[in-house]
């Protein structure tokens, strides 16, 4: 669901409302949480849970204790404590979720350390917060320029304003530390504002600059995914993935995150097959395991002193077949038990388009030939005659 700012245009074109999901409805950002027990009243003497849920820019989300008692609503626009003067946020949650929010984000709740939400932003503050949203396109090319001059190995990939424009913080990525020193004071003095250094992992980066994933599709990080889990080349191994790090990795450098996103299903179908590692005891050598096919239940193995030729298995006959090795039982051969021959395999493939040769726009064009039928033949010199 998208604000109506978000909507198609006349054309065609959607129109946008370039806040990168800060809108004031809270429709088009990929944070918004459902309150479903919005409809339900409190039970007799119970009164409202005082903290609330605000988000800021992009993903960031922090919690407010309501000591004031504001009366306040999913969408009002609040002035928050900062570490200094007061920031500015939408209210994503109230009421009894934000309990549960707390519990996940291991918050306690009676924790007394919590920023107040100091009043519901007046227009002052509202105007005062989107003139500064407006000036961090501008700053944030800027300082790019002056950590460029300083030749510092950093990439400043994002600007935070806070919503008294009294300060901004600079999100970076690096390799290595980076003395930022001398960055901070030319910042400071370019800038006139007080300026926090915040280094962020590159998914993070990727999650607040987005993009086009190899899927065409929008980066999940950018769109739904709230939480990085960590990816490792175990995931592409049980998926019979090739280790290819081009096509592996995202846009951040690191693993893609949809390598999880099947890998409980390859686990739990995992259980029910032979080991990768399994040998199979024949009368004509000892057989390897080369392949292993989950969708189509099956194994390819080879002969220790035929290593180039595979012998398709059924997942049960393996099974089968190691149980007799179990009882110190050999069978006569792979033959016996293989499907077919991986040589002899062709593959399935039937051309419904016409259109997948690359070459196709090369080929010179046949000329057409005139079907038209003249009217007024010549004849023949026989015929004259």
């Amino acid at each position: 669901m998208g604000c109506s700012s978000c909507s198609t245009g006349k054309d065609g074109q959607p129109r946008g409302c370039k806040n990168n999901g800060t809108c004031g409805t809270d429709g088009c950002n990929k944070l918004t949480v459902f309150d479903w027990l919005s409809n339900m009243s409190l039970p007799n003497g119970q009164k409202p849970f005082d903290c609330v849920e605000v988000r800021f820019k992009n993903s960031r989300k922090e919690f407010f204790r309501n000591v004031d008692g504001i009366p306040l609503s999913i969408g009002d626009v609040v002035a928050t404590q900062a570490k200094s003067g007061h920031d500015v946020g939408i209210v994503t949650l109230t009421g009894e979720l934000v309990k549960v929010q707390m519990r996940r984000k291991k918050v306690a709740l009676d924790d007394k350390t919590l920023p107040k939400i100091y009043r519901k932003a007046s227009q002052r503050d509202v105007d005062i917060w989107q003139k500064s949203r407006s000036k961090e396109a501008e700053i944030q090319k800027r300082s790019r320029e002056i950590a460029i001059s300083l030749k510092l190995q950093m990439k400043l990939s994002d600007v935070e304003f806070q919503g008294d424009g009294s300060k901004a913080t600079f999100y970076y990525t690096a390799e290595e530390r980076v003395d930022f020193r001398q960055l901070i004071k030319d910042m400071a003095k370019a800038f006139g504002i007080r300026i926090e250094m915040r280094q962020i992992g590159y998914r993070q980066e990727a999650q607040r600059l987005g993009g086009i994933g190899s899927c065409g599709r929008e980066l999940c990080c950018s769109t739904w995914l709230t939480d990085f889990r960590s990816v490792s080349t175990a995931s592409a191994r049980y998926q019979q993935l090739a280790l290819n790090p081009q096509k592996l990795a995202g846009q951040c450098g690191k693993l893609k995150c949809c390598l999880n996103y099947e890998l409980d299903m390859y686990l739990e179908a995992l259980k029910d097959f032979p080991s990768q590692d399994s040998k199979l005891q024949t009368k004509k050598g000892v057989a390897f395991c080369q392949k292993a096919d989950i969708f189509k239940q099956t194994l390819w193995f080879s002969y220790r002193d035929d290593p180039a030729t595979w012998h398709a298995l059924d997942k049960d006959h393996v099974l089968e077949i190691l149980e007799l090795n179990k009882k110190n039982e050999k069978i006569a051969s792979l033959e016996e038990y293989a499907q077919d021959n991986v040589s002899d395999e062709k593959m399935a493939f039937e051309n419904v388009v016409g259109q997948d040769s690359l070459t196709r726009f090369d080929r010179p064009k046949r000329k057409k030939r005139n079907k038209k039928r003249r009217k007024n033949k010549p004849k023949s010199s026989s015929n004259a005659q």
